[in-house]
């Protein structure tokens, strides 16, 4: 009986995970595995790109986990510089296109994995493709910026990074200029950096920012790219003024690459990614699925579906599909939106909804800020961290939570992640036993201090 042969469509975490551990369950001889990737890398960390970018990390290869070598050597047929440009899934099969020789081929399969991931937001300005403006989000993309920065040299003034958007990407690209030596400006559209907090938690974004050195610009809205005659980038024109710029960092953020699987008629969500089942399946379709940045996941506090594009769900939702697809069973059953970041020795943390997310979906909520010191006051190091936490009148459900601090503060979210999983109330949160001695922590965790304020704010206004 001839091998089922399982086509995964993209070389990075969610594919490549799927198939190895569809390969772990299954060997050569009851599937056959063909994977294409369209770029020069496979299995690499995408969110240690701007490390790599600021020099903390040294080499590419240090970002890269698996090479196309190590694939194949366990018996995956990885084919790179191989883009697939249609899917036909009446006929199950895929076009491929080899991008060095430029020979295009069909390849049919029993089962499909989707993992194209996500591309960096490029809005249609004049100038978005101009040389010097750079997205950032592959190691292609990645070595391509650096290459940019290298062919501007020393020279003999300043040189001159503009940063477009002031999310993840755009802090911690922002952080990587500095560390290059460029004099920094982040351009950001609302109302207060890293829009992924509220407002009052972006302003102590901002100002720590703005103690670094890093200009950053709120409410200026990109209009145009303005180049020098060699068609180089040499202005950033917005609508709040127009900045220098030697090279130009997108950090606007990413949308789904689901353009492949929407011309194949595969159905997306409301924030075009595709749509799957708790096992990973394309709705719809028993033999294709789908993990990654390309797809959508359940928002277990908004009971809502969103685009979060992360290694982590990625890795997970390969590991759910390879198991599947070898015979086993796996699900995934959602996120609670957990994410932590940092620009330079600032951190920062977010789980569950903000005050908007809670708003959009009809939650009538209380909030609670406290600020509080990383480790016992008196212990050499103590930094201030200010924390806030959301929760749902009434029935004091937690909702939600933001930490803004410095070094030991952003991990202190992962408390509030399981919390929300398991669907705790901020009364329940107080008696959690949480670790403590005076180098980790005050005597009350700063999570536990507001979980504790956040009660007396549920209760105050349920009198």
């Amino acid at each position: 009986m001839a091998a089922e042969r399982l086509v995964v469509i993209g070389g990075d975490a969610a594919g490549m995970s799927a198939a190895s551990q569809a390969r772990r369950l299954k060997g050569p001889d009851a599937l056959e595995i063909v994977a294409f990737e369209r770029g020069h890398y496979t299995s690499y960390s995408a969110c240690g790109i701007p490390y790599w970018v600021s020099g903390d990390v040294e080499a590419r290869d240090d970002l890269i986990a698996r090479t196309p070598e190590e694939h194949r050597e366990r018996g995956i047929d990885l084919r790179m510089r191989t883009e697939v440009t249609e899917l036909d899934v009446a006929g199950r099969r895929v076009r491929a296109l080899d991008r060095e020789s430029g020979t295009t081929y069909w390849t049919g399969f029993d089962k499909l994995v989707i993992a194209t991931g996500a591309r960096p937001v490029r809005p249609a300005l004049p100038g978005m493709d101009a040389a010097g403006v750079h997205g950032v989000q592959t190691l292609d993309d990645g070595q391509a910026l650096l290459d940019s920065l290298d062919a501007l040299g020393p020279g003999d003034r300043p040189r001159r990074a503009v940063v477009v958007g002031a999310g993840y990407i755009g802090v911690e690209m922002a952080e990587a200029m500095l560390k290059r030596g460029f004099e920094v400006t982040v351009l950001n559209r609302g109302e207060q950096p890293m829009s992924t907090l509220d407002a009052d938690m972006g302003r102590l974004v901002h100002e720590a920012m703005d103690g670094l050195g890093i200009t950053t610009v709120n409410g200026a809205a990109v209009a145009e790219i303005l180049t020098g005659p060699d068609g180089r980038v040499t202005e950033v024109a917005t609508d709040a003024g127009t900045y220098p710029a030697d090279v130009v960092v997108l950090g606007i953020g990413v949308e789904p690459e689901t353009g492949l699987a929407r011309a194949a008629g595969l159905p997306v969500g409301p924030h075009g990614g595709l749509l799957t089942d708790l096992a990973m399946r394309v709705v719809g379709h028993d033999d294709i699925w789908a993990g990654g940045d390309c797809v959508e996941v359940l928002d277990l506090v908004a009971g809502r579906t969103r685009h979060i594009a992360l290694g982590t769900h990625a890795n997970k939702h390969g590991q759910v599909i390879g198991s599947n697809v070898g015979g086993g069973y796996g699900t995934f059953p959602g996120v609670v939106g957990t994410a932590v970041s940092k620009v330079c020795d600032l951190e920062i943390a977010r789980t569950g909804l903000r005050e908007k997310d809670a708003r959009a979906v009809g939650l009538r909520y209380v909030t609670a800020t406290i600020e509080s010191t990383q480790r016992a006051g008196y212990y050499p190091g103590a930094k201030p961290m200010t924390v806030k936490m959301i929760a749902e009148l009434r029935t004091g459900r937690l909702l939600g939570v933001q930490i803004v601090g410095r070094e030991g503060s952003a991990k202190r979210v992962d408390v509030a992640a399981v919390a929300l999983t398991a669907g705790m109330t901020v009364e329940q949160m107080t008696a959690l036993d949480l670790g403590y001695a005076p180098p980790f922590s005050p005597v009350w965790d700063p999570v536990l201090v507001a979980a504790r304020k956040t009660v007396a704010a549920v209760r105050g206004a349920g009198s």
